[in-house]
């Protein structure tokens, strides 16, 4: 019996998946900016600060005393047990060190958890605005995303009532960040509680709070975690990690505090993908959490201080519609006056075509927000400088005239 070639394909995991919309958007700005064009990247959510000395140095001793050989699976000792105390001084959370799992990424820390707990069957209820990888790592998993969303109207901040009739009997984990990307959405104490309390009532479902950029809150109450909450204490993943708050993106470490169950389950997975994080960023990251926070809060602060700016220059623009965010460094307008508005070549049909025209035409990247769950508003990082920022919004604001 004869066997018939066929050209090897792709699975079909792959060629369903979405590109990620960021990381598209920059590679556009590259390209425009190959072909000798003023771009300003507003699109990707990465701190323009550069990783604190200290933090630096403490990789280099670690370099230099030959820390260079593989590690742990869940992270060093010294990190697992800074992070634990880090956990309970911050967040008022009991993780102990062998519930916590450090990964190269907050997002393969999400990753690890979604294959731990979801399979064929299972829904994930996403909170939008979303980032963007959520939809896709649930997907992966041959799980169904549950979308609830919330408007600018709700200061984009999804209602315990809204988690309430999104549950069905094939609802295993919730997941969400706070503070927000990308809509810089902060939820209060009171409105964790209340999710907290109508998750509690359904033993088997998982909370995932993704605290990624908990050191950039411009609130005065400071962040809440919702596994502080008796009704969930138990069954709730914290993600966090040091890109964001530390300014050390490039370093690629993330961690997670869970259930001993689910930690454990995120190690096995773990050792079979990738096994242990960097060896010398581990040893950097002790020294970033058991440090002071000066750098963070001074980071935080000047984030602030350029949020403020691009509210009132974005204010301006007629028909924007811009809410204040309470943390992360994103402003989340909603553009959807826009919409069929046309400059007599371009029409505006929706945020991807705003976002498509504000690039090729006023040279800035920011992101639509289809890619988190709000089609009618984009991302606009201000992890820029203030030159760069005013420069931006005033091509914006520019090209935003022509439209009519």
């Amino acid at each position: 019996m004869s066997v018939v070639a066929k050209k090897p394909r792709l699975s079909s995991m792959v060629r369903n998946m979405s590109e990620s919309e960021t990381l598209k958007m920059a590679q556009m700005a590259r390209n425009l900016r190959a072909q000798g064009h003023d771009v300003i990247s507003l699109a990707i959510g990465e701190p323009d600060f550069d990783t604190p000395d200290h933090i630096k140095m403490a990789a280099i001793k670690a370099l230099t005393e030959g820390f260079t050989k593989y590690t742990p699976v869940p992270g060093i000792p010294e990190l697992l047990d800074a992070v634990s105390k880090k956990f309970k001084r911050d967040n008022d959370l009991d993780y102990a060190p062998n519930q916590i799992v450090v990964s190269n990424g907050a997002k393969q820390s999400i990753s690890n958890v979604a294959f731990a707990l979801l399979e064929e069957g299972d829904e994930c209820i996403i909170f939008a605005p979303y980032w963007v990888s959520y939809i896709e790592i649930v997907r992966m998993t041959g799980a169904t995303p549950v979308i609830v969303s919330a408007g600018v109207e709700q200061d984009y901040k999804v209602t315990a009532e809204q988690v309430e009739a999104a549950i069905t009997e094939r609802t295993k984990m919730v997941l969400f960040s706070s503070p927000c990307n990308p809509s810089g959405a902060v939820f209060t104490k009171s409105e964790l509680h209340a999710i907290a309390d109508v998750i509690g009532k359904y033993e088997d479902i998982v909370v995932v709070s993704d605290e990624i950029y908990e050191y950039i809150n411009y609130t005065d109450a400071g962040n809440t975690s919702i596994g502080t909450f008796e009704s969930v204490k138990d069954r709730t993943v914290t993600v966090n990690g040091f890109a964001k708050g530390f300014a050390m993106t490039g370093w690629r470490l993330g961690f997670i505090g869970a259930p001993k169950w689910i930690a454990d389950a995120c190690n096995k997975i773990q050792g079979q993908y990738t096994s242990g994080a960097n060896s010398f960023s581990q040893k950097a990251a002790v020294v970033a959490l058991n440090s002071g926070l000066e750098a963070s809060y001074k980071m935080r602060d000047e984030f602030r201080k350029r949020r403020d700016m691009c509210i009132d220059l974005l204010s301006e623009i007629p028909g924007f519609k811009v809410p204040t965010p309470e943390g992360a460094f994103y402003i989340f307008p909603n553009i959807s006056t826009y919409f069929g508005k046309s400059d007599g070549t371009t029409t505006i049909k929706n945020a991807d075509d705003f976002a498509d025209y504000v690039m090729l035409n006023a040279y800035v990247g920011v992101v639509s927000g289809g890619a988190f769950g709000a089609p009618d508003c984009f991302r606009l990082s201000y992890a820029a400088s203030e030159a760069q920022l005013r420069e931006a919004i005033r091509r914006i604001k520019e090209v935003c005239a022509r439209l009519s």
